[in-house]
Formats: C-alpha cells, structure tokens, sequence
C-alpha cells in the first residue's frame, strides 16, 4: 500500500479510519491522500506509485447529498471539510477520483469503497441528473467495488493481492463486485435486466432493484449479474459475513486518536467530529426496513454488536479527554434500542427475502428485548466523571411498544431525555405509511400516549419532537393536508421539515424514479414537480406566514376550503375581508388537542444528525421533471410564485390544471378546485 501519512479524521466513526487501522493491524503500510486536488493529476502522486493498490472512498456521505439540497441547491458548508469549507470534493467523487487516478497511473489496481460506491455498486436512478446510470464501477475505471462494511473483504483483497493473484482474477470474494466479459467462471448467477433495456423500460428497473434489495443477506444472498451489452456484466458477490461480537470488539479496540489530524487546527478543525467525538458506536445493520433509509442496503439487517466492556472501555477513555464535560452525546448506530438480532434463526439461516421484522406489523419471531441495552446503560451511568448519558441516533418508538418489559421505556424517560425525545413517525396517514415502510399510525399514538403517562408517573414535565416528512411518494395533497391537520391538533408546528430526498438505492428512491412500489408492483402516485413539494412542505408550517399563498392554493387543489376561516378548526384565515388582510400575520387560532411538543423549546431544538432542507417556499420554482412521470410533465407550469402578477396567476393556473390531470391519471378522480 502506501507510506502512513496524514487523513483527514482518525476516528472510529469515520470509515477510512477503520480501514486503515484494520489493514495496519495485519501488517499493511496505508498513507491516506486526503481531498486530493481532482484538477491536478500530480495530487495523487504526492507518495508516489503503492505496491499493491490505490483505495479509494468518497467519504462518509455521499458527494451529492453532501453538496446539494432536495431542492439541488448547493450546500453552503461541508461538515467533513476542515473549516467546513465546500468545494473540497468534486462531484460524484469516487467517478472522479478513480478516473484520475486510472488517468496517472494505467495499471495499478483501484479499489473503491465507502457509502457512494457501495450503493451506486449497479446500475441506480440519480436524483441530481434525473436518470439512470451505470455501475459506478464502470464509470470509475475501478477494478474492483467493496461494498458494504468492508474489513472482511478488504484484508481477503489485500491478502490475495500479496500473493500475486491479478485483481482482474479476484472474483470470489464475498462482498465485492468485479467486471466480467462472460459469465463462464460465475457460479449460478441471477441474471437480472440489462442496462439498456432498464432505461427503456422503468418496469424492469424496479424489478431489478427489489431483486438486489432481497440478495442483501450473506446467508440467503445470492450473485447477480447484471448485463451492458453481448460482452460485459457487472457481477455483484453475495454480501460478507457480519462481524462477531468479538470481533467488532477488535475493531473498535484499534489505537484510534480520536480526533482530527493537528495540521487542520489552523482551519478550525472538521465539524463532523463535534458530534461523534464523545459519543459510542454500540451497533451496526438494522431490522427496522423504513423504505426511505439505504442502511438496510450497505449494512444488511442483521444486527452486529460490540460487548459492554469494550463501549466501557471506551467511555472511560471518553472522560480523560480535556474536551469532556461529563455527558456522553449518544450510545446507539442505525437504531439506538436495537441490541440482538430480530430472531433467533438469522445468524444461522438469514433474514427472510420478502418479510420484515417490523413492517407491516411486527413479525411474530420478532424478540423485543431491551434487558441488554439496559444494563449497558446503567453501566456507563456509573462511570465516574459521567454526569448524562443521552440517546440521540433514535429510537424505534414500534420496537420499544412490542417489548413487554416496561423498563427501558421507564429509565428511558427517567435518565436519558433531556426535556424532550426526538422520534421518528414520519407522517400521520397510514396511506403513505405503508409506503414508508414505517407502522400504523395508531402504533405512534399509543406511544405517546405511554410516554406522557411515564414521564407523569416520573414527574417529569418531557415532550416529544416529531420528525416529519413531506411528498414522499404515497402523499397526495390529500394526505398532506391530513398531516397538517394533526398539526393543528397538536398545537405545533415543526421549525424543520424534511423533504423526502431520493438518495441511492432505495426502495423509496426507486418508486419516486419508476412510479411503482418494487414490493407490491403497485402504482404509487409521487409529487414530483417542485411547486406541489412546496405546497405540501408549506401545509406542515402552515402557521408561517410566508407560506400562506402556497397553503391557501394546496387546500382549493385538495377541495378543502373548509379549512379556511375563522373556525378552531380552520388552518388559515381567509386573506381579506372587508379591506383587512388576515394572510398577513398567519393564523393565530388557540393551539388545541394533547400536546407532545412544547412549541417554544421544541421549534428550537435542532438535530445535527439529520440536515435541514431550505425551504422552497417563495422562490422561483426550477429543475422541474418532464420525463414523463406519473407526476411529471408540468413542463413550465410549476414555475413562479403562487401569487403576484397576471403572468404569475396565470402560470399557477396552469399548474392547477396539470395538478388535476395528474390526480385523475393516478387516482382516477379529480380534485376540486375552488376560485
């Protein structure tokens, strides 16, 4: 490999971290070229050519979803840059870096790695070009992809590369995906639709992706094969084994320093490490199957572990840090109350294909047990120096109502809120529930339900924060306005809203690209044009009133007047009556209903873990979809504000129109529309 050198973060929440640890553990040299300069060929040459391989990651999240918003506009920070400075990486960095790299050195294999490359591994629909693209590992001019959690599979590549085996040769080894002109050496491959027909046909996408998407267990996975063309497949292998516990401890147990490299001091240091710096990595994989996460696709379902003396071990070092200040920031991975696998029968016959733990109810083989994440729990309370320890990576509120032990749910409230506790309900209709993978909504209600009767009994006065999430597909105006309605009824109204963003693979991704759920093969509406994703965004802040135009358009689209007006029950007001304008100052009705969020403290509360989308309210609506999707083809109707000039009303007349085709194509009714 390469001579040690510097990287930009040696954490072991960072990947490139764990890699490189891992390789120096069995006796590898690594130097880390970190942020090369891609317009310069010499940035890759800076050690000069490695001996066995040039590894390459795009970092921790990927380039696209870094830089751009949902609504593709650039990203005004980088987290993972030091000084947070953007523009450090280019787009679609792993195409680019490998090409550059391929570009100086002609022979020298190249391994990609990391989150972009391990869910672009096939053919995949890309948001932010609006269309379907290769394998990233044909783009790249890469040799070989290591996809998923990668320790196994990178010390086979590195050991077989030390032996003398050609990288054109290492087509065997279980999580990786090589290039092949024929599929002679491949032993019983699934041969899945060819690229070219795929962009023919959307159908053939979304059976293509749902078949990877159930080939993502080591166990019951199988090889696909995925054609371009008479003479050339990108084969996928079945994904790595998961990690043992004692080998997790391992991992974790390398000499890592914890922070980022001193020369990054002058810049400020790199932002990401605030929020992992002093908090526990106890899990990876995750059960809980929501259609709009990838992790399920890049970390399987299986759940892998680290024992309580290796996190405690952890912690105490933790606390020996000048920086700490008694209050460890989050013990959890994927899902924080996840510590065993969902059954018994995973780890020796795998998960299942076509059923989810959790999803559309929970499985009865499910074991909902928090005895573990208890003890762990009351361990690390212990810890001298430990004043707090809090849970922050998220709960699954289903899991947590499945387990007949109340004691997690008890010291949850008791000891690791901090005045409220962020979940994750996504929405109220169980119509797009369904499509979200995530349980009824009736599920959510008896959790908060639960919640405010604990932290009563505890008395403690605690709140729930939602996070919520407008036009995923599934949502018609209908649903939205239904979710605005609970709301209302709530007395709270979420400072953050999160867009639904089609990021790579996933099933969520796929039917916003092919209109089709790849499960069912259903046909699922999805809002698609900007100015509808505007509207629906602005009905879950309706209180704002900036947004008041765009609300009072959603609900003469969804036939719901009604909720315009004076009554407790009305959203908004009606603009002017009698020469007085009530849009101005938004609606002031009395909050009403239960509320689980306090509106003050909550609208102040800011997850760092999941990024605020700026909203498109109120700006001229671009980049709008005219490839013909079943919410597409608005063309330059959705474009402009929803109020203004006559050429502006008119546009939003239009789009009014192309609103209503495109709810009779789908539903086969038609919105009234009120004028």
């Amino acid at each position: 490999m390469l001579r040690v050198r510097r990287c930009l973060c040696r954490s072991s929440a960072f990947g490139h971290a764990v890699i490189t640890r891992l390789l120096e553990a069995h006796g590898y040299k690594v130097g880390i070229i970190a942020q090369p300069d891609w317009k310069e060929k010499t940035s890759v040459m800076e050690y000069g050519e490695p001996r066995l391989a040039f590894l390459v990651s795009a970092g921790n999240m990927d380039s696209m979803v870094n830089h751009y918003s949902v609504s593709k506009r650039p990203r005004r920070t980088d987290a993972y840059t030091p000084g947070g400075v953007m523009g450090k990486r280019p787009d679609y960095a792993s195409v680019v870096y490998g090409n550059l790299i391929r570009q100086t050195y002609k022979k020298t294999p190249v391994i990609l790695g990391g989150i972009e490359a391990s869910l672009r591994r096939m053919a995949h629909y890309d948001y932010w070009s609006d269309r379907l693209k290769r394998s990233v590992l044909l783009d790249s001019g890469a040799d070989l992809i290591s996809y998923g959690m990668g320790e196994r599979s990178i010390l086979e590549i590195a050991e077989a590369l030390e032996a003398g085996i050609d990288v054109k040769d290492l087509t065997f080894i279980p999580g990786t995906v090589f290039r092949a002109k024929s599929l002679d050496s491949v032993y019983d491959p699934v041969i899945l639709p060819g690229f070219e027909e795929m962009k023919q046909n959307k159908l053939l996408y979304a059976r293509s992706f749902y078949t990877q998407y159930c080939n993502t267990d080591p166990i019951k996975g199988r090889c696909l094969a995925e054609p371009y063309g008479e003479h050339l497949y990108v084969v996928q292998n079945p994904p790595s084994r998961p990690l043992g516990q004692e080998e997790m401890d391992e991992v974790y147990g390398y000499p890592y320093m914890r922070t980022y490299h001193p020369s990054y001091e002058k810049d400020g240091g790199v932002p990401a490490i605030a929020e992992v710096k002093f908090s526990l990595i106890s899990n990876r994989g995750c059960f809980g199957g929501c259609s709009f996460c990838a992790l399920t696709f890049h970390q399987g379902r299986i759940l892998q572990t680290r024992s309580h003396e290796s996190l405690l071990d952890e912690a105490v070092k933790m606390t020996e840090d000048p920086d700490f200040k008694g209050y460890i920031h989050d013990v959890g991975g994927p899902t924080a109350n996840f510590r065993q696998p969902s059954c018994d029968k995973q780890l020796e016959h795998g998960v299942c294909k076509n059923r989810q733990c959790l999803y559309p109810k929970p499985c009865r083989n499910l074991k909902a047990d928090h005895k573990d994440y208890v003890r762990l729990l009351r361990k690390l309370r212990e810890i001298p120096k430990v004043k707090k320890v809090f849970i922050r990576s998220g709960i699954r509120f289903d899991y947590v109502m499945a387990d007949p032990d109340d004691t997690f749910f008890r010291e949850l409230c008791a000891y690791h809120v901090s005045g409220q506790l962020k979940v994750a309900p996504e929405h109220v209709s169980d119509a797009v529930l369904l499509r979200m993978g995530k349980p009824e909504n009736k599920v959510y209600q008896a959790f908060v339900k639960k919640y405010k009767r604990i932290n009563q009994e505890l008395g403690k006065d605690q709140y729930l924060v939602p996070y919520l999430m407008s036009s995923h597909p599934g949502s018609t105006l209908k649903e939205a306005v239904e979710l605005a309605e609970y709301l209302r009824d709530l007395g709270y109204m979420p400072e953050q809203v999160q867009d639904f963003y089609p990021t790579p693979s996933t099933l969520s991704t796929c039917m916003y690209y092919t209109g089709y759920d790849p499960r069912t093969m259903e046909k699922v509406y999805v809002p698609t044009n900007p100015h509808e994703k505007a509207m629906q965004r602005a009905l879950i802040q309706y209180r704002n009133p900036k947004n008041y135009d765009l609300v009072l358009e959603a609900l003469r689209l969804a036939g719901r007047t009604d909720l315009i007006g004076f009554d407790k029950k009305c959203l908004i007001r009606p603009r002017q009556i009698k020469g007085r304008d009530f849009a101005a100052g938004g609606y002031k009705g009395a909050h009403h209903g239960t509320q689980t969020a306090k509106p003050a403290a909550a609208n102040r509360a800011k997850d760092t873990k999941r990024p605020a989308v700026g909203s498109m309210a109120g700006h001229k609506q671009t980049g709008i979809n005219g490839n013909g999707r079943n919410a597409g083809g608005f063309g330059s109707a959705g474009v402009g504000k929803s109020s203004g000039s006559g050429k502006k009303k008119a546009i939003r007349n239009v789009a009014q129109e192309e609103i209503k085709r495109m709810y009779a194509r789908n539903e086969g009714t038609t919105p009234s529309v009120h004028t």
